[in-house]
């Protein structure tokens, strides 16, 4: 297949079938740029109110620069991945600091920004300025390998190599941003993982190579599987007179800079007793408070995590001085409702708030 007809007839159906979505209505580099940050490991449905949300709260790269990070790790709150949401921040940082609040203009400028990979910088370079580079995703993986057999391990240490290759060499002289945009939305609704139900009436159907040989469900190869970590997770829920002991999580791990409970994380899921003998600091609330409810088991799954959790709700006496650690400090309910949050702590809360409110 010509390099050029299989451009012509992506842009040509992608003028015919694309999404009517607000980032690909503007040149603006900034609006880009939020929109692919909110989209990395995002469905566009789940992602497009954070769209909306983000401008509405930071409709300028100055905006966003000068908030408080816990602001916007609230307004991230439930979209996951939260270390997009820090590098956004800091990123919009170093634009207005370093480049006086207008993003870079080329490709190799922009892949010196915090927290912008290939693909960002690829998607910011053409969609904004027209550069002639092309992107590469999941979705960009799936249509070269199908439709041009490519049997590379997209797991395996060269696939980048040999898809950008792929990628590059099928890009037209003219109209990166609009190529660009063709072959991802046709990976996310056409070409399609799995076994895609519109194969027959695919605009490659006579040239797609899985197609003619049966392995749409082959195609890409991805040997490696991702490894799942098993963390248990006990979480104390303290409370004094209508306010509750919140964390500040300040570790390079999960939810970075969000709030949770009192934290007890062992190799297995325990018993309160056998926490009891770990832990000095839940023996001491124990002694000054009542044990109000125990959970059921939360399990939270993240990409790379299994996380198996429980909760204890302890009133403390009222009249008891507690002698925080690092990072904890008590809440009213309302503060607690600001802060910013994991999507597990929200559903405590929320399936709960008959108890502790």
């Amino acid at each position: 297949m010509e390099n050029n007809f299989f451009s012509q007839k992506l842009i040509n159906w992608y003028n015919s079938c694309k999404r009517d979505l607000p980032w690909r209505n503007t040149r603006n580099p900034y609006y880009i740029w939020l929109s692919e940050v909110i989209l990395q490991q995002t469905r566009v449905v789940q992602g497009m109110p954070y769209y909306y949300k983000f401008i509405e709260a930071f409709p300028t790269v100055f905006d966003l620069a000068k908030a408080d990070e816990a602001e916007v790790l609230r307004l991230w709150q439930g979209l996951g991945y939260y270390s997009r949401a820090r590098n956004l921040h800091a990123t919009a940082k170093i634009v207005v600091e370093q480049f006086g609040g207008i993003f870079p203009d080329s490709y190799e400028k922009l892949l010196t920004l915090k927290g912008v990979g290939t693909y960002t910088a690829a998607a910011i370079a053409s969609f904004a300025y027209d550069e002639n580079v092309a992107v590469l995703d999941g979705n960009v993986y799936r249509v070269l390998a199908r439709v041009f057999g490519i049997e590379t391990d997209i797991s395996g240490n060269d696939a980048k190599k040999v898809f950008s290759e792929w990628a590059n060499t099928l890009l037209p002289e003219k109209n990166a941003s609009t190529h660009n945009q063709a072959i991802m939305e046709f990976g996310a609704v056409q070409c399609t993982p799995g076994m895609p139900s519109a194969c027959m009436f695919c605009i490659f159907a006579d040239q797609c190579v899985a197609r003619s040989e049966g392995k749409q469900t082959i195609l890409p190869v991805k040997t490696k599987k991702v490894k799942v970590r098993e963390r248990f997770f006990h979480y104390i829920v303290v409370e004094q007179q209508q306010r509750f002991l919140m964390n500040k999580r300040i570790n390079k791990d999960i939810w970075e800079g969000m709030f949770d409970f009192y934290l007890i994380e062992a190799t297995e899921l325990m018993g309160l007793e056998k926490l009891l003998e770990k832990n000095e600091f839940l023996s001491q609330l124990l002694q000054h408070g009542l044990i109000e409810s125990e959970s059921a088991l939360y399990t939270h799954i993240l990409t790379h995590q299994r996380i198996q959790t429980k909760f204890w709700y302890i009133k403390l006496n009222a009249d008891f001085s507690l002698n925080l650690p690092e990072n904890i400090q008590f809440y009213s309910l309302d503060e607690v409702e600001a802060l910013p949050k994991s999507t597990l702590i929200n559903n405590y809360l929320t399936q709960n708030m008959g108890i502790i409110s």
